[in-house]
């Protein structure tokens, strides 16, 4: 089973990374270090996590023992929707080349296809609570996300959470220059994203799944949003294959040809999950639980519906 995915670029991406979306800085430092002690090459950070400073740590610790070299590494993150602005793209760029201690990222994406006001506050709200928009447009934004390529500073550029149309509204930019080589967007058996997944196959664009196992820890889970780790038939499947259900969600990403960057800060869940490249799920799992899709998403970025490049209105 590949444990890598050729980008567009050329590149190759590690299929299974460490996601530290909501990794409490206490803790990150240490859950980077034992992610990449069991085998772990590629971890997802971003700008908004608030934490790139302890990753960067993490990374820098193993670098100084010698378990591994940067070159090994496959460090992604992502451009903060208050930073849309052209002029203002190179500068959060080297914000977290500084915080995360490196002098190059292997993927840079645009977080959210939405500008928010440029400032201090990361999420900038209105009296109604809804997200304040800045008036960029996306195609500028990426604009300023070629010039990184240029200068070194990444390797390779992406997108997330931006929907078919936005993609194909990009890659038709008069004079685009680089191509996106991947698409961050949530994934898992709720919300299986067929149709987005092979709209980018057919452009050659990698696709990232966040959320593999859910999100159980989001903070704005409420006690009647369905669970995928207790979800019975989920469970039934693991225990055909005797693994966890977290290891029947991520091998079900990995089949797909998506890469999966599950979050955890606890050593032993951090060790299991990288545990999926000695089974295959069968045809019939597959399609079982392609079935259980619903078109649930556990992070509908509800502050921006009324944003004009909110992604969630169409289909994908």
């Amino acid at each position: 089973m590949a444990t890598h995915i050729l980008l567009n670029t050329g590149a190759k991406m590690p299929v299974l990374g460490l996601g530290t979306w909501k990794s409490p800085p206490g803790k990150v430092t240490e859950a980077v270090k034992a992610a990449i002690d069991v085998g772990y090459r590629h971890i997802d950070c971003a700008y908004v996590y608030q934490n790139e400073n302890e990753v960067g740590e993490g990374i820098q610790q193993k670098i100084k023992e010698g378990l591994v070299k940067r070159e090994d590494l496959f460090i992604a993150s992502k451009l903060w929707c208050t930073f849309h602005e052209k002029s203002m793209v190179k500068q959060a760029c080297q914000q977290t080349l500084s915080d995360l201690k490196l002098d190059y990222l292997d993927l840079y994406l645009i977080h959210w296809p939405m500008g928010f006001k440029a400032g201090s506050d990361l999420f900038p709200l209105d009296d109604r609570g809804l997200a304040v928009p800045d008036n960029t447009c996306f195609l500028d934004t990426w604009e300023g996300m070629e010039e990184l390529v240029d200068a070194g500073m990444v390797k390779a550029i992406g997108v997330s959470n931006f929907n078919h149309e936005q993609i194909e509204t990009l890659l038709k930019k008069p004079g685009l220059k680089y191509q996106p080589a991947n698409n961050q967007v949530e994934c898992h058996p709720y919300l299986t994203q067929e149709k987005l997944l092979d709209y980018c196959r057919s452009k050659g664009i990698s696709v990232t799944a966040y959320s593999p196992l859910g999100s159980p820890d989001r903070p704005w889970a409420k006690p009647e949003d369905p669970s995928l780790l207790e979800d019975p038939k989920i469970k039934a499947i693991a225990k055909k294959h005797k693994k966890t259900a977290a290891q029947v969600l991520l091998r079900f990403q990995i089949q797909r040809g998506i890469i999966a960057i599950p979050k955890s800060i606890t050593p032993q869940r951090i060790e299991e999950n990288f545990k999926v490249f000695d089974f295959d799920l069968d045809g019939e799992d597959i399609k079982n639980i392609l079935s259980f899709n619903r078109n649930w998403r556990g992070c509908p970025m509800h502050w921006g519906v009324e944003h004009k490049d909110y992604p969630f209105n169409i289909e994908y």
